[in-house]
């Protein structure tokens, strides 16, 4: 059976260390509404979209112009029925580099068809990678959501997410 899980590639003219470094400024490229480190191996961060989208997110791998990989701890959508969708997927980022190009492949690990965000999930994810990440490495500046605020206690309670 094809493996389905969501996935997309990237090549640019960048080094893989401007590619590692892109990736790891989350900030720069999905969300400025970021709380917590998002550069080492063990950091958590919590990504937040108004009150549509809360993560909590731990970098399980970073191998240096060569691979990141984040653990979702916990998320929550307000548009679907199963919150685990997400819960304990992996999100990796797997660099290389040759003849000059850097390949960048983004594969989101158990997101696959058969989930209900899967479609809104895809398109998103396409976006950031193929439009914001990729501006982000190619021209010094992505598309990420702006900040909004609305991070706090009260928030997480509502959504059942532990800091």
């Amino acid at each position: 059976m094809n493996n389905q899980d969501f996935s997309t590639t990237i090549i640019v003219d960048q080094t893989a260390k401007e590619v590692f470094d892109a990736i790891n400024n989350v900030r720069g490229w999905w969300s400025e509404d970021i709380e917590g480190p998002t550069t080492e191996q063990g950091d958590v961060f919590l990504y937040h979209y108004r009150d549509v989208h809360l993560s909590k997110i731990k970098l399980e791998q970073v191998v240096p112009e060569e691979k990141v990989v984040w653990h979702i701890l916990d998320n929550r959508f307000n548009f679907i029925d199963d919150q685990a969708e997400w819960k304990d997927t992996k999100v990796i980022f797997e660099i290389s580099h040759n003849e000059g190009k850097t390949t960048l492949r983004f594969t989101h690990q158990g997101l696959t068809p058969a989930y209900e965000c899967f479609e809104i999930c895809n398109d998103a994810w396409t976006n950031y990678i193929r439009k914001s990440l990729y501006e982000l490495i190619t021209k010094g500046k992505g598309q990420p959501n702006p900040k909004e605020g609305g991070f706090n206690a009260s928030l997480l309670e509502k959504w059942k997410i532990a800091e």
